[in-house]
């Protein structure tokens, strides 16, 4: 088996690694942008993954999109969106535009997963197209902003809120240890009335 494979997009061929799911406008986001070296975090690829998956739904709701392909991208952006593909996603947080390489990225993650999934190969738009199929209905003026705050809404109540909890806690324990120390309070840069520490 060849170490790469060529895929086609509109701006021509781009070599990529035989195994990768990503496709050419990745790889070539890749070579134009090799900025910091960053990549974008868990809950941004998850939030890409969830709205990927929704849209596929819908469009399959509305007749727009064959149930077929609809099912295995839904079952791809899933795969995206529980962290199975996270090394796909090898764009540079810093690029040009509105995050449309990003974006691109997992149309072409999600979509070349979905051919495998149903029994094609790697870079066969005709069945499953990045643009066509998985971004179908969708502009990255929407979808990095809606990742954007999906991943928020997220990572403030897994992380933020329940840090927020424990430290309000921590605040609540130590003003009933120090309620009976007494210290001089201060305003203005000077002694004011006693108050206690706690």
């Amino acid at each position: 088996m060849a170490d790469t494979r060529v895929e086609r997009d509109s701006m021509g061929e781009m070599v990529v690694p035989a195994n990768a799911y990503y496709g050419a406008q990745t790889a070539r986001a890749v070579e134009n942008f090799p900025i910091s070296g960053l990549r974008f975090p868990r809950s941004f690829i998850a939030a890409l993954g969830t709205i990927k998956g929704a849209c596929a739904r819908v469009n399959a709701a509305l007749g727009l999109l064959d149930r077929r392909l609809a099912d295995a991208i839904v079952r791809a952006a899933a795969e995206v969106a529980e962290g199975k593909l996270d090394g796909e996603f090898v764009v540079d947080v810093f690029q040009t535009g509105s995050g449309t390489s990003t974006n691109m990225n997992a149309n072409e993650v999600i979509a070349n997963r979905a051919l495998e999934l149903l029994g094609a190969r790697r870079g066969d738009k005709a069945v499953v197209h990045p643009n066509d199929h998985v971004n179908m209905g969708q502009s990255t003026n929407d979808v990095f902003p809606t990742a954007i705050h999906v991943a928020a809404y997220g990572e403030i109540t897994r992380a933020l809120l329940p840090a927020l909890e424990e430290l309000a806690a921590a605040f609540e324990e130590r003003a009933r240890a120090f309620a009976d120390v007494v210290k001089a309070g201060r305003t203005h840069l000077q002694d004011a009335v006693p108050m206690t520490l706690g």
